[in-house]
């Protein structure tokens, strides 16, 4: 059974290599969003994630008298989409829906949303990664008290801003594809006079 997944997962891999072969457009983040009301780029924000995970906590951005705060979503953690699971796309590339079938992958998303003077907002979208920390692999045959875990004083020096794993999972850095692509979809539902045509239409490569 595991070898007919890899071999399927490599399948995919190479047809959606050929199917892409324009490198996949690269926005900004955080990107800026056009004017608009504030109600409706948060509601816009909601429900682009709302495809993803499943929200934590939201605290919405306010602009006071000479005054503006920032509006801040937190996500539960959700695991990762399998090759058995297609009508889930919080894996991105056909990369990561192959290492969550192999692996146990959770993601976990914090969106800030930053008023900006002319009416619109800063949105800076981070999906952090994390891989399941098993005492032993699953299906071993051989015996947990086989496996030498060393008990020394380890030091982390954990830059400003980045949030610890929780215990029994290990940060894996940030999943940028995923960003991409809630980023892409935010630029969809916001930017004026844009056809819904156009989202299906195929971009020109860039010139070499």
């Amino acid at each position: 059974m595991r070898h007919w997944l890899v071999s399927l997962g490599l399948l995919l891999a190479a047809s959606g290599c050929a199917v892409n072969s324009c490198p996949p457009l690269a926005y900004e983040n955080p990107i800026h969003l056009p004017p608009a009301s504030p109600d409706f780029l948060w509601e816009q924000v909601i429900d682009v994630l709302d495809d993803y995970f499943e929200i934590e906590r939201e605290e919405r951005a306010r602009r006071l008298t000479g005054v503006s705060t920032v509006g801040r979503i937190e996500t539960f953690p959700a695991i990762g989409s399998t090759l058995l699971e297609p009508w889930k796309g919080d894996s991105a590339t056909a990369y990561d829906r192959l290492e969550c079938t192999l692996q146990s992958i959770r993601r976990r998303a914090l969106v800030q949303v930053i008023p900006t003077d002319d009416g619109g907002a800063l949105i800076d979208v981070v999906v952090y990664k994390e891989l399941e920390d098993l005492p032993q692999p699953e299906g071993a045959p051989t015996a947990s008290a086989t496996f030498r875990f060393d008990s020394g004083l380890v030091r982390f020096n954990v830059p400003v801003g980045s949030q610890a794993a929780p215990a029994g999972w290990i940060a894996k850095g940030r999943d940028a594809a995923l960003e991409q692509k809630i980023i892409g979809q935010l630029m969809a539902r916001t930017e004026p006079r844009r056809s819904i045509f156009s989202i299906f239409q195929k971009k020109p490569c860039p010139p070499p």
